[in-house]
């Protein structure tokens, strides 16, 4: 594939990114439900490209017509499927760069009850996937025991994780798995911010709140997201000249190494998998493991480091950042305009009663587990992992911002330090990555039991550790 071509297909995919952050501005039945700019322009580019209008044209007009395939060359559609693989990568290596990593039992003191429900969440999706998947999902449609993994994948990890498991879905031969879990991201996000909102007023109106600002009182800016002048944040600080080195050259070169080392390491587990367990007993897991998870562990690797040898505090986080945004909004608006609405529409069963269970099982976790778990402000705590768990780790910080606008509880600190010991594992961390492999591995039932043992041991953990400290 040539240069231009590649180079085309980015400019158009940050063109309509554009045009959907204007549409997103203009459009108030949109600005409610948050819905992010790079959805709005994944979903008009899915709309005008072979999955939708193509086909339209070729049933209507003919297949001759101008229209026919879409309005964007086939080579461009297959430069955005090829993009979140990519960019995925980045957006992990990201995660802990340029952040301070404190100490354990610091983290563990402000955010263990949030800690704990998130992983309640995350295990609990996998079980109720898995039996699905069992009962239902493989002796009526014929899909494999690997659909059990897809909740996990799909609401948890999102767009970046579902479409950065392209390579794995392909090995294990569950290629429509992909299209299949894309397509729960994007039911995820959409109603993880309409049911996060309405648990916000049903939260106001029953009084479960400690902290809230009325979603009827937000401001006009929080809805459209344009921000004032006098308001805004900066960026980021430039912490070295540019004549020296541009700084957003620079941490694009740590975001490299990072990438590079996760890289390393993986190809090393690999080798030592053919010449071990994997020669021994035929089973291989790690071959499957994309880069993406372990290239946050080579960032934090760097930071660790950083951390003890940096006198001039090298990386701005800021600025890391919006690296990490910028390819954040690409991955999502190219995986989903590169998706196979065919596959979902093959699948269109099995797909509804696997979004029906994710959405169920968050829901339930929120409202009756985590007032179990969460010592004080559980409404605050637990509404972010509410939309953290439907796809989007963005959703759950802006539900928090929403009730506790002030971070006069702990809900956004705890947030941000559950992830140091989530992401990691799962939502797309190294769990996620291997999940399906391990179904392949040891069987559908032994991975059963092992993700309801963790289910319950964090449940356990939540409800009688840190529910017992209720004030």
């Amino acid at each position: 594939m040539s240069g231009e071509v590649i180079g085309l297909s980015l400019i158009v995919l940050t063109i309509f990114l554009g045009i959907g952050m204007a549409i997103r501005i203009i459009t108030p039945a949109i600005q409610k439900i948050f819905l992010p700019s790079s959805i709005i322009a994944g979903l008009l580019m899915l709309l005008l490209g072979p999955e939708v209008l193509g086909k339209l044209s070729d049933r209507y007009i003919g297949e001759g017509a101008p229209t026919s395939g879409g309005i964007f060359k086939k080579e461009m559609v297959e430069v955005w499927s090829d993009l979140p693989g990519l960019l995925i990568n980045i957006v992990f290596a990201c995660l802990f760069l340029g952040k301070e990593i404190p100490s354990f039992r610091k983290m563990w003191k402000t955010a263990g009850p949030q800690i704990s429900f998130a992983h309640t969440v995350a295990w609990g999706q996998y079980v109720f996937g898995i039996l699905l998947a069992y009962f239902v999902l493989a002796p009526f449609f014929g899909l494999p025991h690997l659909a059990g993994a897809l909740l996990e994948i799909g609401f948890l990890g999102g767009h970046g994780t579902s479409a950065g498991l392209s390579d794995t879905f392909a090995d294990l031969g569950f290629e429509e798995g992909k299209d299949i879990a894309l397509g729960l991201a994007t039911i995820g996000v959409i109603s993880g911010v309409v049911i996060g909102i309405i648990a916000i007023n049903w939260g106001a109106r029953k009084g479960k709140t400690n902290i809230l600002e009325n979603p009827h009182d937000i401001s006009k800016s929080k809805w459209t997201g344009l921000v004032k002048k006098e308001n805004r944040e900066k960026a980021g600080e430039l912490p070295v000249r540019t004549t020296l080195i541009e700084a957003l050259t620079l941490h694009t070169a740590f975001i490299g190494l990072a990438i590079l080392i996760g890289y390393a390491i993986l190809e090393a587990f690999v080798f030592l998998e053919k010449l071990t367990w994997g020669e021994w007993t035929g089973t291989y897991i790690v071959k499957y493991v994309p880069i993406f998870p372990i290239a946050m562990f080579g960032g934090v690797l760097i930071q660790l480091v950083l951390g003890k040898f940096d006198r001039f505090g090298i990386l701005d986080s800021k600025l890391i950042n919006r690296i990490q945004g910028l390819s954040l909004d690409l991955l999502i608006a190219s995986a989903i305009a590169s998706l196979s609405l065919s596959v979902i529409g093959n699948y269109l069963i099995p797909f509804l009663l696997l979004s029906f269970t994710g959405i169920a099982w968050n829901l339930i976790a929120f409202v009756l587990i985590a007032p179990k778990i969460m010592p004080d402000y559980w409404f605050e705590r637990g509404i972010g992992c509410l939309g953290q768990s439907m796809g989007m780790t963005a959703t759950g910080l802006l539900l928090i911002q929403i009730v506790d606008p002030e971070k006069e509880s702990p809900a956004m600190e705890g947030f941000g330090y559950t992830q140091l010991y989530f992401e990691p594992f799962v939502g797309g961390g190294l769990f996620t990555a291997v999940s399906m492999s391990l179904i392949a591995g040891v069987g559908a039932w032994p991975f059963f039991f092992i993700t309801l043992a963790l289910f319950l041991a964090w449940g356990a953990t939540g409800i009688f550790f840190f529910g017992k400290k209720k004030k």
